[in-house]
């Protein structure tokens, strides 16, 4: 396994270390811990794609395995804001359902001895998705250090409202380029969808 692979697979191994953190509001500054290991898995996508195209390392398994891992650590992500009462069911049901139909022609793709890549949509629309996550773990650590009283700016109950609006707002960009690139991937692989059995 080349390097760029071996750094796609910590990004997959960080996943259960910043859920674990994310969901133990009992640990002094977890979101902030969430938030770096989060940082550290997020940069891995970015070291593992320039690594692999600098040194010729790309690999059908990177191909496959880095989307998968970004896929994994943005859900895991949503699915813990849900458990936590930090947005809704419908940006996560949008990105899964976007991930599971680029997947499908991923599948008959391959089916066809065809490896297909992704585009610059879908760098752009994980580039989305891990601001929103970034954003919304940030403004849950200044609440934290607010309910805390290590910071103090206005009523709590006001400063959480805003809050869940600012990350729910970015939530929703993230959604609508998840929706825009999988409309463009779809549209671009649409032979494949034609010619499937």
């Amino acid at each position: 396994m080349n390097l760029p692979n071996k750094l796609t697979m910590l990004r997959l191994i960080l996943v259960p270390f910043y859920v674990f953190f994310l969901l133990m509001p009992s640990i002094p500054h977890h979101y902030l811990i969430a938030l770096i290991i989060f940082a550290a898995a997020s940069y891995t996508d970015h070291l593992d794609g320039k690594i692999a195209r600098k040194r010729n390392m790309v690999t059908d398994f990177g191909k496959f395995a880095d989307p998968l891992a970004d896929k994994i650590m943005i859900f895991a992500a949503l699915a813990c804001f849900i458990q936590l009462g930090l947005t809704g069911a419908v940006v996560l049901i949008i990105i899964a359902a976007r991930e599971f139909a680029v997947t499908s022609v991923r599948l008959i793709a391959a089916g066809k001895g065809k490896v297909v890549a992704a585009n610059i949509w879908g760098k752009i629309k994980t580039v989305t998705q891990i601001i929103a996550v970034f954003v919304i773990l940030i403004l849950q650590y200044i609440y934290e250090l607010h309910t805390l009283g290590i910071i103090t700016f206005g009523e709590p109950e006001t400063v959480r409202i805003w809050f869940y609006a600012a990350g729910e707002v970015m939530l929703w960009i993230s959604a609508v380029f998840t929706l825009v690139s999988g409309i463009i991937y779809i549209c671009q692989n649409f032979e494949f969808i034609k010619t499937a059995k």
